[in-house]
């Protein structure tokens, strides 16, 4: 894929809507290839609005974690431009993306606890970074994993939890700092059905308080329960989006 440099500068002038208040991310006309020519994303167009849950789904290399890390800021596109909150991620400098990861929590499918940490430290780090002082990051960890259900486990390290409780720490960890936006990548690829159930729990509990919620995911169980909007990917490209999911199970 090929982009000229005038077709580069119209996207870039391009306004993306009228009433960009109601919507907490947008994508406009979106394309990511990569120096091989390879197509990872074609044209993208999507607006979540503010406090809405949605689902990503589709197969294994149809794009879903690409579209995740373009919109915290971990890669930039090809052509067009991708906005959260107002600000236009697509051009922003390096230096600046710490600044935007301050309001966008993110959880990674493979977790990426420090393995050297406890519990407590690795939700407080997102504090540290952040500049709170120790009284309140003290409290505010403790908040966190206690709605987690995870405050006996505070003093252990990664390795001696399991899936499940590692995936909480994560979420916590995401969630400390009450996120504007919360990106999660498969974040039941390898939990039980209990605890799929609790991190959709803790999912709504998040989006009832405000924060706008993106869950890729091809677990059909999950999305089945969650009645939220659906919106599907094939080969870099949006093929369907449903306002409220409602798929039968087979």
């Amino acid at each position: 894929m090929t982009f000229t440099v005038d077709q580069i500068w119209l996207e870039a002038l391009a306004p993306l809507t009228t009433n960009g208040d109601a919507y907490m991310i947008q994508l406009h006309n979106v394309s990511l290839a990569y120096q091989n020519d390879a197509t990872a994303l074609n044209n993208i167009n999507l607006r979540i609005e503010k406090g809405e849950f949605v689902f990503l789904t589709g197969p294994s290399g149809a794009g879903k974690t690409t579209l995740l890390r373009l919109l915290y800021g971990a890669l930039h596109p090809t052509r067009g431009q991708v906005m959260i909150d107002g600000q236009n991620v697509s051009r922003m400098a390096p230096s600046q993306i710490p600044l935007l990861r301050r309001s966008v929590g993110v959880v990674f499918q493979d977790f990426k606890l420090l393995p050297n940490r406890t519990v407590f430290e690795n939700v407080a780090i997102t504090l540290e970074v952040l500049g709170w002082g120790r009284a309140d990051i003290g409290k505010k960890v403790m908040y966190t994993l206690k709605q987690m259900g995870m405050e006996s486990k505070l003093n252990l390290i990664p390795q001696r939890l399991s899936g499940g409780e590692q995936q909480r720490v994560a979420l916590a960890r995401a969630l400390v700092n009450d996120p504007k936006v919360l990106l999660a990548d498969e974040p039941t690829g390898n939990l039980d059905d209990a605890n799929k159930n609790q991190i959709l729990n803790i999912f709504k509990e998040a989006n009832v308080r405000g924060t706008t919620v993106v869950v890729a995911t091809h677990d059909r169980r999950l999305i089945e329960h969650a009645h939220k909007r659906l919106i599907t990917l094939l080969k870099g490209e949006t093929v369907e989006q449903v306002e409220k999911t409602a798929i039968e199970t087979e």
